[in-house]
Parts: structure tokens; C-alpha cells; sequence
């Protein structure tokens, strides 16, 4: 799979090897990851499974952060 355009996150800052890396796949919608320090490790999906997977991390995200249910918790709205 190293023939792929590799794209690294936003986050990943200053090149580092501690980076989370994406690129398409030729099957139409099909998506591989791979974290850029274990290069050979890679998980594939598809379009649709990786935006669920991202709207539920920035739901947590946001949850964690004061906003919505308590991180102590969660999925429970914090009492009135």
C-alpha cells in the first residue's frame, strides 16, 4: 500500500512520527489508516464507517469538555 498519496492529520504537527495518516483506496468509498510509527499496520473501511467513527470522537470530545453530559457520566445529561 505505500504506492497510495499518504495524508497526514492536521494535528499531527510538526512531522513528527506520531501522526495519523489517510489515503483512498481504488475501491469506490474505501479508505486505509495507518498511524505514521507503525507505517505497516494498516485498517481499512469505508467513507461512511470513518465519518461515523469522527462525529462520535468529536461527540465525546465536546462531552469531555464541559459541554453536554458529564464526563464522569457519560451519555447522562449532568443534574439540574
Amino acid at each position: 500500500m505505500s504506492e497510495h498519496a499518504w495524508q497526514r492529520s492536521s494535528f499531527c504537527g510538526g512531522g513528527g512520527n506520531n501522526c495519523v495518516e489517510v489515503t483512498a483506496l481504488a475501491n469506490d468509498g474505501d479508505v486505509a489508516l495507518r498511524e505514521s510509527e507503525s507505517p505497516d499496520v494498516i485498517l481499512s473501511t469505508n467513507r461512511a464507517a470513518l465519518h461515523s467513527l469522527i462525529v462520535k470522537i468529536k461527540a465525546k470530545k465536546s462531552n469531555l469538555s464541559g459541554q453536554g453530559p458529564s464526563a464522569a457520566n457519560p451519555g447522562r445529561a449532568p443534574a439540574p
